[in-house]
């Protein structure tokens, strides 16, 4: 069976809000990566460790949020990370490296990554990337038009299976990620997994 948007009709706002800062709905980046372990994206993402100890979703959210590790305060990337079988699922409340095509190039290298982004203002972001090299994506963000679509026709056969929907692109990606990777996001897997966290260096 294919997953469809509605199979992610769970991720709604206030679902992993834990108090009126901290909603991961509103501002969120979820990535997968093939075959690397949590310390193997650290290594990656230049990720010094040891800076924070393991955590589970309320803390890595109300950590993401606080000041101190935003990503606009020039301090980094913050995120957490989890294996899921033969993946590597990174959580980043309020963040965005999963889309950094830097980041994102040194993550796929020799693999395949899959990312989506969702911030407050409603920008979003799909990136498919392999071995270093872009494979599709949407930037909502392109100046040049409403929407960019590289890979057009690969991206509109799996969004014409998902069932597609703009009025909820978050659940869309999701099924689309799942579609990609064979990996299911479940509210377990976000709320009973222990995050090896970190900050990686903020982009060039």
């Amino acid at each position: 069976m294919i997953a469809t948007a509605a199979d992610y009709a769970w991720f709604t706002f206030r679902r992993f809000t834990y108090d009126e800062y901290t909603d991961l709905r509103e501002a969120y980046c979820f990535t997968l990566v093939r075959g690397l372990t949590p310390e193997q994206v650290i290594t990656r993402t230049g990720t010094e460790a040891g800076d924070f100890p393991p955590m589970g979703l309320k803390e890595l959210i109300r950590t993401a949020f606080s000041s101190s590790v935003r990503p606009d305060s020039g301090y980094g990337h913050f995120f957490g990370v989890v294996a899921v079988d033969d993946w590597a699922f990174i959580v980043e409340p309020n963040g965005f490296m999963g889309v950094c095509p830097d980041i994102a190039g040194r993550l796929s290298a020799g693999t395949l990554l899959v990312s989506h982004f969702l911030n407050v203002n409603g920008v979003e972001d799909f990136l498919c990337m392999e071995d270093g090299r872009e494979r599709m994506a949407l930037e909502s963000s392109s100046p040049d038009a409403d929407s960019s679509i590289r890979s057009a026709e690969e991206f509109d056969e799996i969004a014409r299976l998902v069932g597609f929907d703009l009025a909820h692109s978050s659940e869309s990606f999701l099924a689309m990620a799942e579609y990609l990777t064979g990996v299911k996001v479940t509210p377990e897997l976000l709320e009973q997994s222990l995050y090896l966290c970190g900050v990686a260096p903020p982009s060039p």
